[in-house]
């Protein structure tokens, strides 16, 4: 069951991290997903690292995303970064010794999803200052895009035999759900392409139910 914990728009940093507070000690919670942005005036970085590992299912904290860079099995790593390797892995697309180009630097997304990856596969973190960033994705074998810019990339950016994860959730000037992919243009270039919606969205949302099961098994042992 769902245990909502709605807090006023102007509610102030101690309010919040009180909330945080009883979520932690509370033992009939498992998992807490903190929905962001917060308001400015909120110090999101510091409310983010008081959540307990044990149940940040999203991987927000810096305990969390330090279990990613270390390759330790404490917490849990972003959702969305878990996402993209379940689809990599779900259609056997091989890893080892391939070249995986990630467009994006958040740890939302982009540094985790790479250092996930980097364990079987050679990977190259791009971002919007990146020179020639067409020719070195169409040097991949595998392109996640991760940049939140609605129809960034092209079929420029593609050739035959790559697969490619869209991980952008965006509306076009039609204000229709699309992604960071150009997908009428690149899909019948590339061998395989997620698309938006119905993607990389809808295998997170099942990862983040999986990390609340995994919770709740870890705390009641």
């Amino acid at each position: 069951a769902t245990k909502p914990y709605v807090l006023d728009d102007l509610a102030p940093q101690a309010a919040v991290q009180a909330t945080l507070q009883s979520i932690n000690y509370d033992k009939t919670v498992h998992g807490c997903l903190m929905f962001r942005p917060l308001p400015s005036f909120l110090d999101e970085k510091a409310l983010c690292n008081m959540l307990s590992p044990e149940k940040d299912i999203d991987g927000i904290s810096l305990a969390s995303l330090a279990s990613v860079f270390t390759d330790s099995s404490d917490g849990f790593p972003p959702c969305t970064a878990q996402a993209c390797v379940e689809i990599l892995d779900f259609y056997r697309i091989p890893l080892v010794g391939k070249h995986v180009v990630v467009i994006g630097r958040s740890l939302v997304v982009g540094k985790p999803v790479s250092m996930m990856l980097r364990r079987n596969a050679s990977v190259t973190i791009c971002h919007s200052r990146t020179e020639n960033l067409p020719e070195l994705c169409r040097t991949a074998d595998i392109v996640i895009c991760a940049v939140g810019r609605a129809h960034a990339f092209g079929k420029e950016y593609f050739r035959a035999g790559q697969t490619v994860l869209d991980v952008g959730i965006n509306f076009d000037s039609r204000g229709t759900l699309c992604g960071d992919v150009n997908f009428d243009e690149v899909e019948p270039v590339v061998d395989a392409i997620t698309p938006v919606p119905g993607g990389i969205g809808t295998v997170t949302t099942s990862v983040t139910m999986a990390h609340v099961v995994d919770a709740a098994e870890k705390m009641t042992g």
